[in-house]
């Protein structure tokens, strides 16, 4: 189904009338089934900002044997873990497991590369990384605190099966999971992707303020899935993991949690395809700043400061006269982790790989390498195809990243030359410059 934050309504097509009509708690639900409230928001916020949906499932997801512990692997909200980093850090691609050495399913997958803040207070991040080669067997997954999980991968495409239905999510496209929504991943083959987690706010649309009324990521590209349900009895128990104020939980039940026969609300997961995403650029001089490439954005409570901005540089042209065409050198008060879907990124051609990444912390400097700043300075300008068969994107935060200890040391991907990419710089100043006669 098509739109951003609509109010939809589903119902497997094989259970027809499903949904109650004209009320959503009835004393006898339609084909027996049971009525559920999933709540994403606080009962009283402002109905532009309420999200909820009434979910119609064959039991509720109450009936289940206590959560008890369960290791948490390289998954972690514990940022004091090694001495903070200010250096720029660069990583080559992420090792996947060989599935011919061991089995490795989404969950056993994620490994967390920086982050900041807390999730018991509602007000941070977590970026992370799955590498997995095996699907989640009579297993899923929830996350009880505040988040919204927006996952892209990067090779290989994921079956992602929720209580609102299923959705195939391949490179290329992103999907976001919510708060407390019980999900699954299928996977096909050696599979890796990122995850930006956010604590304490839901993903929107950025404001288009001048742009108007269309542009960027149109709401009409964003795709929510139709109703599917399974009524399955597992006698082996079926295993509930639910992430909680930052710690791994399991639990057991006899039943498929995607039991969900009909639905109707606000409150889903979705999925958008980032080749929609209407690219506005300059057509005159200059390099914009790269918040003209946001797609979604979590919101802080300052105006105009975003908890996280999910940005994405596209296929796109550049036609700016009079300009060095490529991002600038920068010092941003933000912190700047970037990820390569597929092609060479045009600022980093070499070294910039896909399946790697790249953390420029808070106020530390980056830019061009050498290669480019040379090349785009002598640079004839004519309109050109910039990034073409590339997707890079950044998750932008406000807050200060620490690194964990798996991504600095236990990954073996860090790039610890990446400075090297810098050092070949030198001055063109010359004081004897005067301006051309026109």
């Amino acid at each position: 189904m098509s739109g951003f934050g609509n109010e939809f309504a589903s119902e497997d097509s094989r259970c027809p009338g499903s949904l109650p009509e004209g009320q959503n708690n009835t004393q006898v639900c339609p084909y027996g089934l049971y009525a559920e409230q999933l709540s994403g928001s606080a009962f009283t916020c402002p109905r532009s900002t309420n999200k909820r949906s009434w979910l119609y499932r064959i039991l509720p997801s109450v009936r289940h044997k206590p959560f008890t512990p369960m290791s948490c692997g390289d998954l972690t909200e514990n940022w004091n873990e090694v001495e903070p980093d200010p250096n720029q850090l660069r990583w080559k691609p992420f090792n996947i497991p060989k599935s011919s050495e061991k089995k490795v399913d989404f969950i056993s997958g994620l490994h967390t590369v920086c982050g900041a803040g807390d999730s018991k207070s509602r007000n941070g991040i977590a970026i992370h990384m799955y590498t997995c080669n095996t699907s989640m067997i009579d297993k899923s997954m929830v996350i009880s605190l505040l988040v919204s999980l927006l996952s892209l991968p990067q090779q290989g495409e994921i079956l992602i099966t929720t209580e609102f239905g299923k959705m195939m999510v391949e490179p290329n496209e992103i999907c976001v999971i919510q708060q407390g929504m019980r999900f699954s991943v299928d996977v096909f083959r050696e599979t890796r992707g990122y995850i930006l987690e956010v604590f304490g706010a839901h993903f929107e649309l950025p404001d288009l303020g001048p742009i108007g009324a269309n542009g960027l990521a149109n709401p009409r590209d964003f795709q929510t899935p139709v109703a599917w349900y399974e009524d399955r009895t597992v006698a082996t128990g079926y295993t509930i993991v639910n992430k909680y104020q930052g710690k791994l939980f399991s639990c057991q039940q006899d039943f498929s949690p995607f039991n969900v026969v009909a639905w109707h609300g606000n409150y889903t997961p979705y999925k958008y395809n980032l080749e929609n995403f209407m690219v506005i650029n300059c057509v005159a001089f200059d390099h914009v700043d790269p918040s003209i490439f946001t797609v979604l954005t979590a919101k802080s409570t300052r105006p105009g400061v975003a908890i996280a901005d999910f940005v994405i540089f596209p296929p796109r042209w550049g036609v700016a006269d009079h300009t060095f065409r490529p991002p600038y050198y920068h010092r941003n008060c933000m912190s700047e982790f970037m990820g390569l879907i597929k092609g060479h990124y045009e600022a980093k051609e070499e070294g910039f790989q896909p399946g790697g990444a790249s953390l420029h912390s808070i106020m530390t400097p980056h830019g061009p390498d050498v290669d480019c700043f040379e090349k785009n300075s002598t640079a004839v300008l004519k309109p050109e195809r910039v990034a073409e068969g590339t997707m890079a994107f950044m998750f932008e935060s406000s807050f200060s990243m620490a690194v964990t200890k798996w991504g600095l040391d236990t990954c073996h991907c860090l790039d610890k030359s990446y400075y090297k990419c810098w050092e070949a710089l030198k001055s063109h100043f010359n004081p004897n410059w005067k301006p051309s006669s026109k």
